[in-house]
């Protein structure tokens, strides 16, 4: 389905949630899941592990072909039921825990504030993207997993291929298994460093002792636990960066509000609502028959909680298609729900809770100097966003 207008859902999915909120829909591969609009059908369906996040269960609704053809090849622990997904996940909670990412905070500030910097002393106008939105997380997720920033180039171009929904299986299988063997070799030197009695500060370190020491995990399974939050620690923050500095930007109210510190943690809520970057649903397959909005979804059926509508769902939020850092209650699913709601989303608020009001501070007169129209979107992606964004102040 496509925008009509980048800020917004497709308006057919509007339509769909007004008349018809729990329908059959046709995908790449002649498949017909059911796309699920309403926030509290969404809710249920990602609460319910009678809804299966596991990609290989047949009537699973694959993205595209690459992204199929991946999750069979080498399924993360995000695409796992429990007990398997608690297993790994439970390894890395302490990692991502509000006390974990309230010590990073003083990290990100110098970070934001040295990029910002050398964002002023740069030319005009400048690439968002490239300047300040995709190396600000690209830089902390590399120095909580003890992965080299100076790699980026290498991760980023690959990390981009993976989610491009364009990518051939060729090009998706070749980007993933390169960026696998990188992450399992960085593994592999800190399991020498373990036998040899040193502590290494990091988490690929720590992962790599749960291997050495323990033998909890495999070399592998600590390679694809930092594959996956190496790809999800950057992409999401670095578009939620972008786009919604572009949001704001095109609201000069909530811009002044947010450059001068009032609301922020408000603001960054409504623009993970309003924007919901991760904009091709969260994909479910029944495991046995279950009844959602008056309809008997059966055993084997895909499922597809399409959160980017239901973060617009009038039931659920007032006014759903403004702008309000007033919001309350905001209980958007932008980081999903239930079992599988994101780890890192309280290191991806810290992020957008410091860059937001210190970019439009260090640049009080920032704008966009192109037309929206020239802005290239990323829609053929599974994270919404820009590719990028020049801008002058």
């Amino acid at each position: 389905m496509a925008r009509q207008c980048p800020f917004s859902p497709p308006p057919e999915l509007t339509e769909i949630q007004a008349e018809d909120p729990v329908r059959r829909v046709s995908l790449w591969d002649g498949s017909h899941p059911w796309l699920v609009t309403r926030h509290a059908d969404v809710r249920t369906v990602l609460a319910d592990q009678r809804f299966s996040a596991d990609t290989t269960k047949p009537g699973y609704p694959p993205s595209s072909p690459g992204q199929l053809a991946r999750r069979k090849d080498s399924p993360s622990f995000i695409s796992m039921d429990d007990p398997d997904h608690a297993f790994f996940r439970r390894m890395l909670i302490t990692e991502f825990s509000v006390r974990a990412v309230k010590n990073l905070r003083p990290m990100i500030e110098e970070a934001v504030d040295e990029l910002l910097e050398a964002m002023a002393a740069g030319p005009q106008p400048a690439d968002l993207v490239e300047a300040f939105a995709l190396p600000l997380p690209s830089l902390v997720i590399c120095r909580m997993l003890g992965v080299p920033y100076a790699d980026h180039g290498f991760f980023q171009s690959h990390s981009h291929t993976i989610i491009d929904t364009r990518s051939t299986v060729e090009e998706t299988l070749t980007a993933s298994d390169e960026l696998k063997g990188y992450l399992e070799g960085l593994v592999a030197h800190r399991e020498e460093r373990a036998r040899a009695g040193e502590e290494v500060d990091d988490l690929l370190g720590r992962l790599a002792a749960r291997h050495v020491v323990t033998g909890e995990i495999t070399r592998e399974q600590a390679g694809a636990m930092g594959l996956l939050l190496l790809i999800a620690g950057h992409e999401t923050t670095a578009n939620m960066i972008a786009l919604g500095t572009l949001t704001l930007l095109r609201d000069p109210e909530h811009a002044a509000r947010v450059r001068s510190g009032e609301s922020v943690s408000g603001a960054v809520e409504e623009l993970l609502r309003l924007l919901t970057v991760v904009h091709l649903g969260r994909r479910r397959v029944a495991t046995e028959d279950v009844e959602l909005g008056g309809v008997l979804i059966r055993a084997g059926e895909g499922v597809i909680a399409a959160g980017e509508i239901a973060n617009r769902d009038p039931e659920a939020f007032p006014a759903p298609d403004e702008l309000d850092v007033e919001r309350t209650p905001n209980h958007h699913v932008a980081f999903g729900h239930g079992v599988h709601q994101c780890l890192g989303q309280q290191l991806a608020r810290a992020e957008l809770q410091v860059a937001y009001p210190a970019l439009l501070r260090r640049f009080p007169d920032l704008r966009v100097a192109a037309p929206v129209e020239d802005i290239p979107f990323r829609d053929t992606m599974v994270v919404y966003g820009v590719h990028e964004l020049p801008v002058a102040w």
